[in-house]
């Protein structure tokens, strides 16, 4: 029962988040005379989620064992990107939220993924009105390895600890992508100019924002960024993820 009620309360969270997120797309249901209101109302649901979360998620609280690992790879996870953000798409934190996530859970993966940012961008000093949107896409990225379909846990045999390396290091690979797409699309009315073909329409419909985006967000941060992101994830998962889920699940019990 507490496991449904944090999978709803992470549900209402991506909710709203998502709804941060996608603003340029729902623009074209706006009347005219309230578009300009929108990025503003984006960027404020943003912080507006992140509370409430941490609200709903507050209410069922986690074992003591379980905040302590919170804390002890939040560290680790703010140590990687510290030392690996910026690097040509290098995001080596993506295997540390991935394995915890999938470790510990949905509720567990998601505040990992807020909480690394959290330290990280205060350590770095690059806080900004990025942060909130940062913080949801690594909190999605933790709480989707929890949520993927999972055994009962210790006890596994090589052959099903072999299939789950593999639905991770899909899942890194998707991630990854999907990290820099949602990541992008809040922004990207203000990424470039009104008069190029990748420009954001406010009167334009949902179909031709839909493309201009997609090749924007493609010769932009797929092809790039994202890929070495997507590769770097896939090539530690694929390293380390086996005795670091061993480890994480015996330190759970």
């Amino acid at each position: 029962m507490t496991q449904l009620r944090d999978r709803i309360a992470l549900g209402i969270t991506g909710a709203v988040g998502l709804a941060a997120f996608v603003w340029p797309l729902l623009g074209t249901a706006v009347p005219s005379d309230a578009r300009a209101t929108l990025p503003i109302v984006a960027l404020a649901l943003a912080p507006v989620a992140i509370v409430v979360g941490a609200l709903l998620l507050d209410r069922h609280p986690m074992s003591q064992k379980t905040v302590a690992m919170l804390g002890v790879l939040s560290a680790v996870g703010t140590a990687v990107r510290f030392a690996s953000s910026g690097v040509g798409g290098f995001e080596a934190v993506f295997i540390v939220l991935i394995i915890g996530g999938r470790a510990f859970g949905a509720k567990f993966g998601f505040l990992l993924g807020m909480v690394t940012i959290v330290l990280s961008t205060a350590l770095t000093g690059t806080i900004g009105p990025w942060t909130a949107f940062q913080m949801f896409a690594a909190g999605w990225v933790g709480a989707g390895a929890g949520l993927l379909p999972r055994r009962n846990s210790v006890a596994l045999d090589r052959v099903e600890r072999r299939r789950e390396l593999a639905w991770l290091i899909g899942y890194g690979i998707v991630a990854s992508y999907l990290f820099g797409a949602i990541m992008n699309l809040w922004f990207w009315p203000f990424a470039v100019g009104p008069q190029t073909a990748v420009s954001y329409l406010a009167d334009g419909s949902l179909g031709e924002n839909l493309r201009r985006f997609g090749t924007y967000t493609l010769v932009t941060s797929t092809l790039t960024w994202d890929s070495v992101r997507a590769l770097t994830s896939a090539i530690g998962i694929a390293l380390i993820g086996g005795p670091a889920l061993a480890a994480l699940r015996r330190a759970k019990l």
